[in-house]
């Protein structure tokens, strides 16, 4: 098979599980062909009595292929019910689903990752609300992580059910470039801004940055805006309440962002760098920059090109605090996970196989040690006795820390918000780090997205 390192579209397009497992899998998501016609696949229930029959529709490649399949493999063997489980390519599959969604055809468990997209379903009355029987089958629910129901939540009431493994977005920090310069890892905004001008000085980039991709400097946003002024200010936004990019907050991260452009806190040329071919990656481990911030996935990338660094030369955390601000240094921002809803157009008998796949299917002991073996975090509170296994151990421990103890696991804006919004949102964020537009014009701009 071809490889190429793993990337952001990997997380999000192949079930999220292999971002940080596998390293250099294909970051197309296109390694495992969808069956010929979309054929589904699913043994018969042991002893061929069963519920009834329930269909899914899930990604292909590996190693979340195999792990899905086996998962409702062992599932079918209990006699609670089949299910037939379809797999499709990333790209083809973001298409299929919509149009099935919409013409009432949808498979009886829709994967998908929570956000905008499950927003518009759940608005249309197409996927079931799960709150009621969550709360009834309390032991499921809480087999997961809290900070993962927030993106499968809407107007107060679940719509999905998690169903892979979670990657926040992760400060990065090269030890060597820091032991050279006597410099400490930064706890707030004024350490970074400070040791902008320490790497500067000592002609290192202090970070670097993927602009190209947009969505790099998207979490910049995220993280300020939280730190800034709680999560309170995006929900108003996720909410389309009108005017509410005019947040003060919104403002003062604009500002901040544009004070590290203009202090030369980035790359040089990083409008021309490509986050997918993982060049911002390399100027970390190769010394060119000092600090890089991204997703959790970045970790196996990084560890997959250049094992020696990431084993002795890789320092992590959390994003820096702000002073004065309002949010929470606990919170979080990322991929919280991935779901799986159920059509509301399925049949009663259908859902009650879905229900028990939730119930007896997801997360068994099996499913969690394969994801963890492929070196992924599980959304569920029994990884956390089971990662110490892992030779990447200290990493995925601290990966599943920042999502168990985040109050608040902001999802990636460009997913939270509706595809109309999320490709007006990153050509606004280029715009203002180019410092081709003004905070308040970013405001301005995106206000005029609201309800789109």
């Amino acid at each position: 098979m071809t490889t190429s390192p793993t990337s952001r579209r990997t997380f999000l397009g192949l079930a999220a599980g292999s971002a940080l497992g596998a390293f250099g899998l294909s970051a197309c998501g296109t390694s495992g062909p969808a069956q010929p016609g979309g054929a589904a696949s699913g043994s018969a229930p042991a002893g061929g009595g069963a519920a009834g029959t329930a269909t899914m529709w899930a990604l292909s490649g590996q190693p979340n292929q195999d792990i899905r399949q086996n998962e409702v493999d062992a599932f079918n063997k209990l006699g609670k019910g089949t299910i037939k489980v379809t797999f499709f390519q990333n790209d083809p599959y973001k298409q299929k689903i919509r149009t099935a969604v919409g013409a009432g055809q949808a498979p009886t468990l829709i994967f998908g990752w929570g956000g905008g997209i499950l927003k518009s379903y759940a608005d249309a009355g197409q996927v079931d609300d799960l709150t009621s029987w969550l709360n009834e089958n309390s032991a499921l629910k809480d087999k997961f992580l809290p900070s993962t129901f927030k993106a499968a939540t809407i107007d107060g009431k679940i719509y999905a059910v998690p169903a892979t493994t979670t990657a926040p977005i992760v400060m990065y920090y090269n030890k060597a470039l820091f032991d050279k310069a006597g410099a400490q890892l930064p706890a707030t905004w004024d350490d970074v801004m400070k040791l902008v001008e320490v790497f500067n000085s000592q002609g290192v980039a202090p970070f670097a940055l993927g602009g190209q991709s947009k969505w790099t400097s998207m979490m910049w946003l995220e993280y300020l805006l939280d730190r800034i002024g709680g999560p309170e200010v995006f929900d108003a936004i996720y909410a389309n309440k009108p005017d509410a990019w005019s947040d003060p907050a919104v403002i003062q991260t604009g500002q901040k962002v544009q004070e590290l452009v203009k202090a030369n806190g980035f790359i040089k040329g990083f409008s021309s760098i490509a986050a997918d071919t993982n060049a911002d990656q390399a100027l970390l481990y190769t010394g060119k920059a000092a600090m890089m911030l991204h997703g959790a996935w970045a970790y196996a990338s990084m560890k997959s090109t250049n094992p020696k660094f990431v084993s002795s030369g890789l320092a992590y955390g959390n994003f820096p605090t702000v002073p004065g601000g309002k949010g929470d240094p606990k919170n979080t921002v990322g991929n919280p996970a991935t779901y799986f809803s159920i059509s509301s157009k399925a049949s009663d008998e259908e859902k009650t196989v879905a229900k028990a796949y939730f119930t007896d299917g997801l997360f068994t002991d099996a499913v969690v040690d394969a994801f963890i073996q492929s070196g992924a975090v599980p959304v569920v509170k029994a990884a956390e006795s089971k990662l110490a296994s892992s030779p990447d151990a200290p990493f995925l421990q601290f990966v599943f820390n920042m999502a168990k103890d985040a109050p608040n696991f902001q999802q990636s804006w460009d997913q939270a918000l509706s595809p109309a919004q999320a490709e007006k949102l990153l050509n606004n964020i280029d715009q203002l780090f180019l410092l081709k537009i003004t905070p308040e014009q970013f405001a301005s701009a995106m206000n005029g997205t609201i309800g789109t």
